[in-house]
């Protein structure tokens, strides 16, 4: 296993398996051109840390945004950087798997990690790091000359920890714990879009559960109810009916089954259309927008059952036409970019919204907006980024997403999430998951990401989260990739999981894969 433990004080010499050495000296360049793993000893000794001053933005009058391209080069060799990765989910393993593709990239740390990252290869593991502590966090960046910092879950983000590195002179992508209430408060970005005419979905906000009630009753269903702060993805009932909206509105408000993220409530029209993803690199006054995707909320076959975290996903979604794609930005991203900034909280991270393309109009409304890369779309995008992503945030952190472009493999590519059973209610813990390699040898564009795994004493990889696996494939068209990932999902053995076996559904014929007995 490739997870490193070890205490923070003084400077460090990091020696590998391989024979080499990464140092946390002031002098130290830090240069590491090979992938590493995991870490066989340690050595230290004291001495004073330096880091240089770093801003993470610049003022530009105007804002722009850029659709496909490539990153523009220089003569000039691309600047070296060893990347932090805060988180352990699936997530951040496909930021790993493609920040260690990226040329500029010397070295990929992950905290915490899982034990699927460190034995991919895709990172070494710290997961030991407290990363709710920041001051832990920017002590080891230092010992390890760290030059970027990629906050992948949504916690950190709002607790803060992007502001504290910034403090500290060291270079971090997402936004400030002030930018993050766009996603920490749903009311905050109902606000904003009311504010600043951003097409969203109509609504009221309520703390009072009779007021609530009320205006339900009022409006009629079907109807949306969600926590107004974070929930783990389940803060969120599409309620069909005025019993199950009351219900709903109780569990938040009474009952408080989300504690203070559930103290307040929004309350707002059911849309009627197909949802997609859209993502958007920012640094405070420019974007640059990503490949699109499409999610599937619901834990069921057919779009059935309640919300979850993400059940799969694929790339690029057929909804999100060009033309569309034009109107997000437009519309949606470059208002909201300078409404922030308008605010006092420049965004610097990627944006993440939530769209609902309506069908009676086929224009798009913002359904919410999460402040990191979403999670399964994330898989999806990674193994299709062919650009450098080390620098492309690296540009975001800067304010020089102006100068920048993304290139982007063709063809397509599908995650399927695999999960414990019970997901998205409660669910055993410690079930052996077997055949993973098998997995990703049904094809070379196979890659298994993975989101809630562990090792047993016995060393094999068991489910300790909800969430597990998302097994993911590119393929020449979507039907290829929904083939070959369902092709490896068969070979995982693992009868304490399951899995959607309709993901693409709604861009692809009917086709449903059946679990071998």
């Amino acid at each position: 296993m490739a997870c490193a433990t070890f205490s923070l004080g003084g400077a460090a010499t990091l020696r590998l398996n391989n024979g080499s050495s990464l140092h946390s000296s002031k002098h130290s360049a830090c240069l590491f051109q090979a992938p590493f793993r995991s870490i066989s000893a340690l050595s230290y000794r004291a001495s004073p840390n330096s880091h240089s001053s770093f801003n993470c933005f610049s003022l530009k009058s105007q804002p722009s945004f850029s659709i496909k391209a490539q990153i523009t080069t220089t003569s000039a060799p691309a600047e070296r950087v060893v990347v932090l990765v805060i988180g352990g989910g699936g997530r951040e393993h496909a930021l790993c798997h493609a920040l260690k593709r990226s040329p500029s990239c010397d070295a990929v740390f992950c905290a915490p990690g899982n034990a699927g990252i460190s034995n991919s290869d895709d990172a070494t593991c710290i997961s030991d790091l407290d990363i709710s502590d920041s001051s832990a966090v920017v002590s080891f960046c230092r010992k390890w000359n760290v030059g970027l910092v990629v906050v992948g879950p949504e916690a950190p983000l709002v607790a803060g920890l992007v502001n504290d590195l910034n403090m500290a002179g060291i270079p971090a992508f997402g936004p400030t714990k002030e930018a993050a209430a766009l996603e920490g408060s749903k009311n905050f970005m109902k606000s904003l879009c009311d504010k600043y005419g951003i097409p969203t979905a109509k609504y009221q906000t309520f703390t009072d559960p009779s007021a609530a009630k009320q205006y339900i009753k009022e409006q009629g269903v079907p109807i949306v109810i969600k926590a107004d702060g974070l929930a783990a993805g389940k803060g969120v009932t599409v309620a069909m009916t005025l019993e199950e909206a009351y219900e709903a509105v109780d569990s938040m408000l009474v009952q408080a089954v989300f504690g203070s993220a559930g103290c307040r409530v929004i309350v707002e029209e059911c849309l009627e259309g197909e949802e997609a993803s859209f993502f958007a690199l920012v640094d405070g006054e420019n974007a640059v927008a990503l490949e699109s995707a499409q999610d599937h909320k619901r834990v069921g076959d057919g779009d059935t059952g309640p919300n979850t975290g993400g059940m799969g996903a694929y790339s690029p979604a057929p909804i999100l036409t060009k033309e569309l794609e034009d109107v997000v930005m437009k519309s949606i991203i470059l208002p909201t970019v300078k409404g922030m900034a308008a605010e006092g909280c420049k965004f610097v991270g990627v944006l993440y919204a939530g769209l609902m393309i309506e069908k009676k109009s086929g224009l798009p409304k913002l359904i919410e907006y999460n402040v990191r890369f979403g999670d399964p779309e994330c898989q999806v995008l990674m193994v299709r980024l062919e650009s450098d992503l080390a620098q492309a945030l690296l540009a975001a952190c800067r304010g020089e997403l102006s100068d920048v472009s993304l290139r982007w493999s063709p063809g397509s590519a599908m995650v399927v999430v695999m999960a414990s059973n019970g997901y998205p209610g409660s669910y055993q813990k410690g079930t052996i998951i077997k055949n993973l390699d098998e997995a990703e040898h049904v094809a070379p564009s196979v890659k298994v990401f993975h989101a809630g795994t562990a090792l047993d004493s016995e060393g094999n990889f068991i489910g300790v989260g909800g969430r597990v696996l998302g097994v993911t494939a590119q393929g020449r068209d979507l039907e290829e990739a929904r083939d070959l990932a369902y092709q490896a999902v068969e070979q995982i053995n693992w009868p304490g999981g399951f899995y959607r076996r309709d993901i693409g559904w709604r861009a692809l014929p009917q086709k449903q894969f059946v679990t071998k007995n």
